[in-house]
């Protein structure tokens, strides 16, 4: 590479880099980090003579690489983390949706919550795989060059990234690759999410019954120091009592909310009266109804959002 110009090319391909890092470590600050150490390895690669023809291939490619070497390391911290893990949330406000971040622009459509849980059950090769060819609509030749695999392999690793899904608890009904990002479904999500939170608000709770589908489960995320479930509670009753205690609970406590597009579906992000944050609230719709509910109070997960509160703090969760 050489010349002026190549300086802005590369940063036209950040949110691409962190679409991709973002899609295999659920972490907004690994993403992030993926994505610089991306961009130095591009430069020690210059300074070394090497010369890059593809820029976009060989970003793509380093970054990939960088992904699948930190899930490698990060297996123990996972194994290690208090209660049930979920994704760091990246939050575009309803009203203002594109007033993300640039890098985050790519999100929108392809990684939910629920495909990124579901993702935790495959290894770091399985999830690059699955999310070049199935999340972000990569080739086999580019998922090949991307992995450093051959097609054929490629094709193997999907196909058993595939029966490792299909067997696994947390796999949602519908995959990155649907068609929640339509008009209709979208206004679908939106008007389902608005009489949700206007429940949540003050109404009648038996209005959740048309809202919730029966076999809906409730996520929480409070990484041992946030307000949460201690793991995941399934069945139309039982998330009804959480969620109960849930609103009642921030009625007292004042706690409002700004209703969201969480990792590209409707939400909200909770505030306390001093507008430090709270929570995330992500809802997966599928076919008319609330499937799953995925609440991040982690504050370690919270903090690229602001200033996060110590309300969530004061006491220990507890399901009704």
């Amino acid at each position: 590479m050489a010349g002026p110009t190549d300086v802005a090319e590369a940063a036209g391909y950040r949110p691409l880099l962190f679409s991709i890092a973002y899609g295999m470590t659920g972490s907004v600050g690994d993403a992030e980090d993926l994505v610089q150490d991306t961009f130095l390895n591009l430069t020690r690669a210059e300074q070394a003579g090497t010369t890059v023809t593809n820029l976009k291939a060989y970003l793509t490619t380093s970054v990939t690489r960088l992904g699948i070497n930190h899930l490698d390391s990060a297996r123990v911290r996972r194994e290690r983390y208090v209660g049930e893990w979920l994704p760091e949330p990246v939050v575009a406000f309803a009203e203002r949706p594109d007033d993300a971040p640039a890098e985050h622009a790519e999100l929108a459509d392809s990684l939910s919550m629920a495909f990124l849980l579901m993702l935790e059950a495959l290894s770091p090769v399985e999830r690059a795989v699955f999310l070049l060819r199935e999340a972000l609509g990569y080739g086999y030749p580019e998922v090949a060059r991307l992995t450093g695999k051959s097609e054929a392999n490629c094709r193997q690793i999907l196909a058993r990234a595939r029966k490792h899904l299909a067997a696994g608890a947390n796999a949602p009904a519908d995959s990155a690759a649907d068609s929640a990002a339509a008009p209709g479904r979208r206004a679908e999500g939106d008007e389902l999410a608005r009489r949700f939170f206007e429940v949540a608000d003050g109404g009648d709770l038996s209005q959740l019954l048309g809202l919730l589908a029966p076999d809906v489960v409730f996520h929480g995320d409070g990484g041992g120091k946030g307000q949460s479930v201690g793991k995941a509670v399934t069945g139309l009753e039982r998330v009804l009592r959480v969620l109960a205690f849930g609103f009642e609970r921030n009625r007292e406590l004042g706690i409002t909310r700004r209703l969201a597009l969480v990792n590209g579906r409707p939400g909200a992000v909770s505030y306390d009266p001093q507008g430090r944050v709270v929570s995330v609230l992500e809802l997966h719709v599928v076919d008319g109804a609330i499937r799953a509910l995925h609440a991040v109070s982690n504050p370690d997960k919270l903090a690229h959002l602001g200033e996060v509160s110590d309300l969530g703090l004061r006491q220990r969760p507890r399901e009704r």
